[in-house]
């Protein structure tokens, strides 16, 4: 009898150390490949660890997702059923998969709209029309600029790296339209007149875009640098042997091949200084570098979709050109009205989880 009642007490141990287990595991799949450290696996010390670790590794899984395709429908379901803290991260998450869907389907509108009348105006003046793009295009980057400036101005957070990343970004499209200058582009005044205007009312828009919700402003950005490179592609592979024949104007020689390539290499967010050195030999070549520009500030706009993601390609130089989320520079928790009236509406437990983790 000792011996049945022994078994028994090892048996109704092992049966209730099995039903404490969690009845979903972590899936594999929750790893980040942004980081470079995978994260370390911690051992079960108590059940009380168990929804901090599920809560955070889903809202990371999330954050990578909309960094890769910023689609809205692929956003993983939520496969972890936890207590009160991951049913307010599920919320939490449905409400900005809606948000996202609205800020991207308004700017698509926007974007189509002012392609169609920008194509219907120029459709035989393609140094006119590459003037008006390029005089629309270099607006977001000092729109950004002069909102991160007033939020220093308020004392609100500062943005070393935004600020460089944007000014060089700005100074990449100024010289782009200095090339389209000095091709022609600007010498009706109608031209002139129209692309300035719009430039005008393009500040405004994107100011109050990027106070409201930055995502949804680089988003914007990430749609019309797109549009940039789909045209100089086309325009350039139509006329390529006809450009391939013509002379580089001088200011772009002296921005392309330059001694200080700082800021030519500062916007591209992508890639490790020094990695891109273009050659100049013809007007060929100033197009597909033009083009090649766009596409390089379509990834840092995609990047920037990400909070916090942003960082100073020379501010890699002493990490070995690294992609090491653990050493950002700390950014504010809240970085638009939209952000910040949706993480005050986040249950507190929610809340208090991420602070606790955070600070580990």
């Amino acid at each position: 009898m000792s011996l049945s009642s022994s078994a028994f007490a090892v048996s109704a141990h092992s049966f209730s150390f099995k039903a404490r287990r969690p009845k979903t595991p972590l899936p594999s799949s929750f790893q980040n490949p942004l980081r470079c450290n995978s994260t370390p696996s911690v051992p079960p010390l108590s059940r009380k660890l168990h929804p901090v670790k599920a809560t955070i590794l889903q809202e990371d899984e999330e954050d990578v997702v909309v960094e890769k395709s910023f689609r809205t429908t692929s956003f993983p379901g939520n496969g972890i059923e936890e207590v009160e803290a991951s049913r307010g991260n599920s919320s939490s998450s449905s409400l900005e998969r809606w948000i996202i869907k609205v800020e991207q389907s308004v700017n698509i509108f926007l974007t189509d709209s002012v392609i169609k009348i920008i194509d219907t105006l120029y459709r035989d003046r393609d140094y006119a029309r590459f003037f008006v793009l390029e005089t629309i295009a270099r607006v977001p980057y000092f729109a950004f600029i002069s909102v991160l400036h007033m939020y220093e101005s308020f004392g609100w957070w500062r943005r070393a790296d935004y600020l460089k990343v944007h000014f060089a970004e700005s100074w990449n499209e100024m010289h782009h339209l200095l090339i389209m200058e000095e091709l022609g582009g600007n010498s009706w005044w109608f031209d002139r007149f129209l692309a300035q205007h719009i430039a005008i009312f393009y500040y405004f828009m994107t100011v109050f875009m990027y106070a409201l919700s930055p995502r949804m402003a680089y988003h914007f950005s990430e749609c019309v640098e797109s549009h940039a490179f789909e045209t100089y592609d086309k325009f350039i592979k139509a006329r390529g042997d006809e450009l391939k024949k013509k002379p580089a104007p001088e200011v772009a020689i002296k921005y392309y091949t330059g001694g200080d390539l700082y800021l030519f290499d500062e916007f591209q967010t992508d890639r490790a200084p020094c990695s891109r050195r273009p050659k100049i030999e013809n007007l060929y070549d100033v197009f597909a570098n033009i083009r090649d520009d766009e596409a390089e500030h379509c990834k840092t706009m995609k990047a920037c979709q990400t909070h916090g993601n942003l960082r100073s390609p020379h501010s890699y130089e002493e990490d070995g050109f690294e992609d090491t989320p653990d050493c950002m520079i700390p950014e504010a928790d809240c970085e638009g009205i939209v952000d910040c009236i949706k993480k005050s509406l986040t249950p507190s437990q929610v809340k208090q989880i991420r602070t606790v983790e955070r600070n580990r």
